[in-house]
């Protein structure tokens, strides 16, 4: 399959279209960062696992219904073990690049029957890689909306999420956030528990670091979202965790029906919801990498 590069000195960036415009490879000082395979096609044997893929028109876990909003009937049916709908509809569709090099997809009118249109921008300069994403309502009524990028940053990686407040599971959410305390406060840079699974929120900037001193290299990554969140998952049997920017909380279409903080958004028709990130690398202590 195809995959498109983008590069500038030492940072290389690698996209397959063809399987959700995920990001198959994130190479700095040519190390890889992600956990990429060996063999592409991996991505679509186990989409979850794999690279970084965006999640659209919502993340993390929300009811396989059916599901009644308004009018409207939400019913996506299970692509997961414990009968959720997780991580939207886009991860592993065929994307179309665009003559401007971004990538576009278009989706909905099914099982999420509004339908929308997710796009992803990539840019590589100097030390820096920039993400844009947008999702668009293309529907005549207003669609609940959520946006969100799920890399696999390969183990050895310290990291510090500036949370001060925390939803601590993904699987049973809590209606609320909580103050961080224990294992669930991140603020200071250090491994990651094995078995976290939880979405970080009010967060401070940067909200978050990641430091791979093997390789002498920190990143901070910054995040441009009117509601950001950061869910953390730490799988103790995987060589990798994964660190997601996304608009909401877990459970976001519960959180939209009974009125509870970190919903979806309501984005009108022809609206678009926006997630800008950006990973800014250096060198710790200014050295080189071995």
């Amino acid at each position: 399959m195809d995959e498109v590069t983008f590069t500038d000195g030492e940072i290389e960036v690698g996209i397959l279209p063809e399987l959700g415009a995920r990001l198959h490879r994130l190479r700095v000082a040519g190390r890889d960062l992600l956990r990429t395979p060996a063999d592409p096609a991996e991505h679509r044997r186990s989409p979850f696992l794999w690279g970084g893929y965006v999640m659209a028109p919502w993340c993390n876990r929300i009811e396989a219904g059916p599901v009644a909003l308004g009018s409207r009937l939400i019913h996506p049916g299970s692509n997961f073990p414990d009968g959720t709908a997780i991580h939207g509809q886009v991860y592993a569709r065929p994307w179309e690049p665009q003559a401007d090099g971004s990538f576009r997809v278009r989706g909905g009118g099914d099982g999420w029957p509004w339908e929308y249109e997710a796009g992803l921008r990539v840019e590589v300069a100097g030390w820096s890689v920039r993400l844009e994403l947008e999702l668009v309502n293309r529907a005549e009524d207003p669609m609940p909306a959520g946006l969100g990028l799920h890399p696999w940053f390969r183990r050895p990686v310290l990291v510090a999420i500036r949370g001060d407040a925390v939803y601590r599971s993904n699987l049973d959410s809590e209606p609320e956030p909580v103050p961080v305390d224990g294992p669930y406060d991140r603020r200071t840079v250090g491994e990651m528990p094995a078995g976290l699974d939880a979405t970080w929120t009010r967060l401070s900037e940067p909200p978050v670091e990641l430091r791979w001193p093997d390789l002498g290299l920190r990143a901070d990554l910054r995040i441009a979202a009117s509601t950001p969140h950061v869910v953390a998952a730490s799988p103790g049997d995987l060589d990798a965790i994964a660190v997601e920017p996304q608009t909401h909380a877990p459970q976001g279409l519960r959180r939209l029906l009974r009125g509870e903080p970190g919903a979806l958004a309501m984005l009108g028709p022809g609206r678009v919801l926006r997630l800008g990130l950006e990973l800014a690398f250096e060198r710790l202590g200014g050295g080189k990498v071995p």
